[in-house]
């Protein structure tokens, strides 16, 4: 029989200080769905499950061999599994690493940089900036899922720089005033005029921050115990931000970035600088293989303040801009996509009704990696060593141009994501 080109994975989990622990967390609830045998840490962090070849967390091809190969030595040897396309353009390998996270606490304010910054960065500081790739993201949200990206509208900006005094005090008046100018006076001065403001409170002295985030904590406190609106400054979200992060610059961020709150299946793209922060629920995620990551707040890892103002897109947008739409496809009704503008991924999401019991995973010009977040079903191919079980928390690598025939066994239907690269 010829080598198997579509077998299941395993993959590694990260354990994250920031993720749920033990089986609250989605992501450990799928690895013990995936393979019974596995062992969850009731009070460990399971934050990320990796899909992929990332050479810092590389999956098991699990296709008999003992002991298994990784999937990146696997690819190696056969880089026509990738799809003759695929292989070309990212020289034989797998461009996109995906993943599920399970989002307790907050991640850090950060931004990624394109692919000419990324070299720049990487020259000038290998040791923060290991790579010289870009890496957008994509996540879809699997529970109810929130998160900070991009800048708010202008109006909603000064709305908070005259409601919250302790923020307009760290901005300072003079770049207070030309944002609340060029709100209603200078349009095209309002990205430079956003700029000055949100550097002037990033570069803010650690002792005046400080300050001033107390005062602002001590404030929002009262009026929560007297039982008070606190909407006006944000004010549920700045004291959760603040137990997570005491003292961190990061808790002003959320009066210049938009609160996206995602309901499951809706999904934002993070492009290249785009400022964003997860700050709860679960999701899958689809990034460009790359470390390059620019940190600025909420966080214990090394921060780059100067990178980070200097690299942002500092138009403002409402929140509802940023939910990337999920198109359906002509072909298939069950199957839903999310294209986004770079060629390095594209992700499906895949709802097969509990009525249909027979269902085709049909054949793509390019690798993919399926995930099955819902139901069973037991899966065939001309390309896989024998008949595979499909159940909640199974990964399975399918090779560009290969199928998978699947006999639904639940009476719920299933749910599943695939990431591919279709160039």
């Amino acid at each position: 029989m010829a080598e198997p080109r579509v077998f299941p994975l395993r993959c590694p989990v990260r354990n994250y200080a920031w993720g749920h622990c033990g089986l609250r967390s989605a992501v450990a609830q799928l690895v013990a769905s995936g393979d019974p045998a596995a062992s969850i840490e009731p009070e460990r962090p399971y934050a990320e499950l990796w899909m992929g070849a990332h050479p810092s967390g590389d999956a098991e091809v699990l296709d008999g061999r003992d002991p298994p190969q990784t999937l990146g030595s696997w690819l190696a040897e056969h880089p026509a599994c990738l799809g003759p396309k695929v292989c070309d353009a990212f020289g034989g390998c797998l461009p996109f690493l995906f993943k599920v996270l399970s989002v307790r606490t907050a991640l850090s304010i950060q931004a990624h940089p394109n692919k000419e910054l990324a070299a720049k960065l990487h020259a000038q500081f290998p040791q923060h900036y290991p790579d010289t790739n870009h890496k957008p993201e994509m996540a879809i949200a699997l529970t109810p899922f929130e998160g900070l990206c991009g800048f708010r509208p202008v109006e909603e900006i000064a709305a908070f720089l005259r409601a919250v005094p302790e923020l307009r005090a760290l901005v300072g008046e003079v770049a207070a005033e030309q944002l609340e100018r060029s709100a209603s006076h200078d349009p095209r001065g309002v990205s430079a005029a956003l700029r000055v403001c949100f550097t002037c409170l990033m570069k803010s002295e650690k002792e005046t921050f400080s300050q001033q985030l107390s005062l602002l904590v001590e404030r929002i406190s009262q009026q929560a115990a007297k039982g008070q609106d606190t909407s006006a400054s944000n004010g549920d979200l700045l004291l959760r931000l603040h137990a997570q992060f005491p003292g961190d610059i990061g808790c002003f961020s959320i009066y210049f970035l938009n609160v996206v709150r995602l309901e499951p299946g809706e999904a934002m793209f993070l492009a290249a600088n785009e400022p964003h922060a997860y700050l709860q629920g679960d999701c899958v995620e689809c990034m460009a293989c790359s470390d390059n990551t620019v940190r600025a707040g909420l966080t214990p890892k090394f921060i780059d303040v100067l990178t980070l103002c200097e690299m942002l897109n500092y138009t403002p947008a409402p929140s509802s801009s940023k939910i990337f739409p999920a198109v359906q496809s002509p072909l298939d009704p069950c199957v839903f996509i999310y294209d986004p503008p770079v060629p390095d991924f594209t992700l499906m999401r895949i709802e097969i009704p509990s009525s249909i019991k027979l269902y085709l995973i049909s054949a793509l010009d390019s690798a993919s990696i399926l995930l099955v977040i819902q139901g069973t079903a037991m899966g065939t191919s001309t390309a896989a060593a024998s008949e595979m079980t499909l159940r909640r928390g199974s990964v399975i690598f399918i090779s560009a141009n290969e199928s998978i025939s699947m006999h639904l066994s639940s009476s719920e239907g299933m749910l599943l994501f695939r990431a591919c690269c279709l160039l």
